[in-house]
């Protein structure tokens, strides 16, 4: 039996008002909440904009210099000694593949740790967790800064920052891999009287490996970005060249030097987006 409004005894309509007491707000409570909210939002953009001395006239002078600067970029000149800016591009990319590969190589073990259907102890598994995300909480240009003090310029600060940051970042996403696997293939390998390390060898990894490698991929394809960054701060590479450029305001070489980089990093994208695809599927792929 269906019970409406007009059959309520004056008790329930008080419990369920007790209940739920939004539902019997009035419309005007509500409106007056969401007025409150779009008016704290507009007073927090106004301040923050006052804070930080935005203004439009501050503004269009920013553009009129900047409209000088890209004036002078063209056109684009490889200066006296393009092979040297070459190099430096290769700097960079090795710099990338190996941060990232040392991240991969130490983010596999840590994700087993951290998952847990692999490692059911708790307070353990809780220490590995805080460390990923004390690894990943600092940003790779910290880390660059702190290596460059410790092993000095060149490209082994900007690995170790690379690796430092990738093994926290990566070690999460594996983690979430295993713990999303297929329960079925493992009870089928353990029916058939496999151990912890044969179930792990032919029931996990063939599941979590394509994810590892598809993440793996995608974490190069944006540190071959955030190489560039890494060199600016010391860390070599074709972002010292293109630092100091930029320091002796030769633009239209700084030009030439972030075509090259834009070139580089769409080629990589798109390989690495094919190699993904073969690993995981489009749609994941494209999803991810």
């Amino acid at each position: 039996m269906i019970r409406t409004v007009e059959t309520l005894t004056p008790v329930e309509i008080a419990a369920a008002r007790r209940c739920l007491p939004q539902a019997f707000a009035g419309p005007s409570q509500g409106a007056l909440l969401c007025w409150l909210c779009w008016i704290a939002l507009a007073l927090l953009t106004v301040y923050c904009l006052a804070r930080f001395d935005f203004s439009p006239a501050r503004l269009l002078g920013g553009m009129d210099q900047l409209g000088i600067v890209v004036r002078e970029m063209f056109p684009p000149s490889q200066g006296d000694d393009p092979g040297e800016i070459l190099w430096a591009l290769l700097e960079t990319l090795a710099m990338a593949f190996l941060g990232t590969l040392l991240a991969a190589v130490a983010a596999a073990p840590l994700s087993f740790l951290a998952a847990r259907n692999t490692f059911p102890f708790r307070l353990p598994r809780f220490g590995v967790r805080r460390f990923m995300d004390m690894l990943r909480g600092v940003d790779q240009l910290i880390w660059a800064l702190i290596f460059v003090r410790a092993v000095g310029l060149g490209p082994l600060a900007g690995i170790m920052a690379i690796f430092i940051s990738d093994t926290g970042t990566l070690a999460k996403l594996f983690s979430e891999s295993v713990e999303n696997i297929e329960k079925r293939q493992i009870d089928g390998v353990r029916s058939a009287g496999a151990g912890q390390v044969q179930t792990l060898r032919f029931a996990v990894l063939p599941q979590v490996l394509p994810m590892f490698l598809s993440s793996a991929l995608y974490m190069f394809e944006s540190n071959v970005r955030s190489a560039t960054i890494l060199g600016i701060v010391g860390a070599g590479g074709i972002g010292f060249q293109l630092s100091d450029r930029i320091r002796a305001h030769r633009w239209e070489e700084a030009c030439f030097i972030l075509i090259l980089i834009l070139v580089t990093v769409a080629i990589i994208d798109r390989i690495s987006k094919r190699l993904r695809e073969r690993l995981i599927g489009p749609e994941t792929a494209t999803a991810g």
